[in-house]
């Protein structure tokens, strides 16, 4: 890894940091950043997966405000998330490489449309109004299971896919939701990355100065969003997107 290549990293994981913890979606940044340093997509994902940790104890210090109270819900959704990563990470390193580099283009996507589909999400949530304490309850466990096992996979949709969920039957609060997610997503990433250090390979020349740039990236994000424009981060990071998976598509290798 050269010098520029890692300033490089560091500055797209700062940008990442910004964008994921205000809401966006930090793989569509931290993921094509390691592309063009000249890593694979598979290997790039496993880094971006392992450096995604960096973002939890930034955001988490940034947002004690909006965590007061629901450590409750933390500790019951916090497991189910950590489990769900790492069953995510397992069935990457079983997936053959050449599957898994087809699939991404598909991948980058959804988690695109995702994040434009959100405030349709959101006006169907205030038309609708949110579901019974019990059955969001269950809905929110078992969505949580799911969209981590997601996660721990590749990661890129995710979260707004998470914070979606959480906005409907959670707290439509942006700020608190988007906290809440944060530490759901930290959680995925510290499993996922415990499997890669144990049972795969992990580049870690590149999760190195991509890690310090999330840091620094995820104690401005959840400042952000709470100041920021929604839509501008939204449609930049999805428009980001877009542009990878067409080109992902042309050029899987």
């Amino acid at each position: 890894m050269s010098l520029g290549s890692a300033c490089w990293l560091v500055g797209a994981g700062a940008l990442a940091g910004v964008v994921g913890t205000a809401g966006g979606i930090t793989s569509l940044v931290s993921y094509p950043a390691l592309l063009t340093v000249g890593m694979g997509p598979l290997a790039a994902n496993v880094a971006n997966l392992v450096a995604l940790v960096a973002c939890w104890p930034g955001s988490a210090l940034a947002s004690r405000r909006e965590l007061t109270g629901i450590g409750r819900l933390l500790a019951l959704l916090l497991p189910v998330a950590a489990a769900a990563g790492g069953l995510g990470s397992l069935v990457l390193l079983a997936t053959p490489p050449g599957l898994f580099t087809r699939m991404v283009p598909v991948l980058v996507l959804a988690g695109s449309v995702a994040l434009v589909a959100q405030p349709v999400v959101m006006a169907r949530r205030r038309t609708r109004g949110r579901a019974n304490g019990g059955a969001a309850g269950v809905a929110l466990g078992v969505w949580v299971g799911v969209l981590s096992v997601y996660g721990g996979y590749f990661g890129a949709g995710s979260g707004i896919m998470l914070l979606a969920v959480l906005l409907i039957l959670h707290d439509p609060r942006l700020p608190q939701a988007n906290a809440v997610k944060n530490m759901l997503i930290g959680a995925g990433a510290l499993a996922s990355a415990a499997v890669f250090v144990v049972s795969g390979p992990v580049v870690w020349s590149a999760v190195g100065p991509l890690a310090a740039g999330l840091v620094l990236g995820s104690l401005a994000g959840p400042a952000a969003a709470r100041h920021l424009p929604a839509a501008t981060v939204r449609w930049a990071a999805a428009g980001l997107g877009v542009i990878l998976a067409v080109e992902l598509w042309i050029h899987p290798g």
